[in-house]
Order: C-alpha cells, then structure tokens, then sequence
C-alpha cells in the first residue's frame, strides 16, 4: 500500500476534475494498486511523476512527433517537437537539447504543489549562463524526473526557441528552426513518429511528495526566484 498512498496523498488529477467522473474510481483499490505499480509498457519505462489511465486508452511509447502550436492572442503559429523517452536516459535527453540554445538563456520553472485546482505556476529567471544552469540541474535529476507537480523551461527569447520538460516528464521544443533538436533526438534512438500519442492525450494521474517539494524550494533558490506563488 505504500506506493499508493504516495500516488493518491500527493496527487491531483487534471481530466477527473474536467469530466467529474474517473476511469480510477470505478476500479477495486487491488486493481488500482496493481495499475499504478506498473513501471515499463513494451520495453518503455516510466518515471514515478505520472501514469495513465486504468483503460490504456493511451500506451506510453518512445518517439517524438512534429506539431503546430496555434497562438489564440497572436494568431501566428509556431513549430513545435513534442517527444517521450524511456526513463533511462530521459534526462540526458533533456541536458542535449538545452545545447541549440546558446550560451545565455532564460529559465522558467513550473509548480503544481501549491495548487488545488489545475494549472501550475510560473517562477522566472532572466539571464543566466548555460554551464550553470546545467551544473545545477544536474543536482536536481532525481527531482525533474520523477515529481508530477514540476516543470521546467529554458528559453532563448533571442532566436526564439524554448526546450521544455514538463510536469508529465515529456519534452518538448518550440521554434522556427528545430532541425538540430529533431537530430538530437534521432541520435538519442528517439525516432519519428507520425500517430504518437503522448500520456496527457488521455486520463491519467500525477505523483509527488514531501521530500520533492522540498528539493523544488531548493532549486528555486539556487536558481535566485523569488518566492511567489500567488
């Protein structure tokens, strides 16, 4: 029962909230633990941030896909490289991409441990040099790996792109040019994949803890954010 207590006391679950109803609860608490206690689908290994839901309705799979981000505001469209990676390796997967960015960049990270509801927070740092930046993520690999309730984004608003690793542990990259980071992908064994679908495409739930959310206060200071999560 261990597991899934730290599954369901630390959780929040953004399409149950939407829809009211949850393929989660219609299931025996045996069949529930058994669902989350699944760690690998086909030789895909998941991290501890997320599952997905009891019916599979989306199987966690290793590729990437090429896709349009459409601004509402704007009404321009952006370039955008959505993937998923097995856990081994994942955040080294992360680390290249960060590498077409430059040597100065921009970080944002991203919190649901101080929201109820859905949605997260943003935290920002202007700035700051990309040997740093990546000494000090590397502190926190066991934390950006593994807590569903944080994100993170590095950006070079200068070219402009922007390489995320986001709470469902998935990366993505916006951008005109992507062509260095779809190569960084392929040379990583992450290949294209037309009809991929990603863990947030249907139900699931995310996890996290004490013990993360402490180590997210502690990459929040060391990256110099302030504090505000109003």
């Amino acid at each position: 029962m261990g597991f899934l207590k730290s599954f369901f006391n630390n959780v929040f679950h953004e399409d149950a909230l939407a829809e009211k109803v949850s393929s989660f609860e219609q299931v025996s608490e045996e069949q529930l633990e058994a669902h989350l206690g699944v760690t690998m689908y086909n030789g895909f290994e998941l991290t501890d941030a997320v599952r997905p839901s009891i019916d599979l309705k989306v199987v966690p799979a290793q590729g990437f896909r090429n896709d349009v981000y459409q601004d509402e505001e704007s009404k321009s469209s952006v370039p955008v490289l959505m993937g998923a990676a097995s856990k081994p390796g994942l955040f080294e997967v992360f680390m290249d991409l960060l590498d077409p960015l430059g040597a100065t960049v921009d970080v944002v990270l991203e919190t649901s441990h101080y929201r109820e509801n859905t949605g997260h927070i943003d935290l920002y740092r202007d700035h700051i040099d990309m040997p740093v930046l990546k000494s000090i993520l590397w502190d926190y690999e066991d934390m950006l790996t593994n807590d569903g309730c944080t994100g993170i984004a590095v950006l070079n608003p200068s070219i402009p792109q922007e390489v995320q690793f986001d709470e469902h542990k998935l990366l993505i990259v916006y951008g005109k040019d992507l062509t260095p980071f779809e190569k960084t992908f392929i040379e990583r064994d992450i290949y294209p994949h037309k009809q991929i679908k990603f863990i947030t495409e249907a139900e699931h739930v995310h996890s996290s803890s004490d013990k993360f959310q402490q180590q997210f206060e502690e990459l929040r200071m060391r990256l110099g954010m302030d504090a505000n999560y109003s």
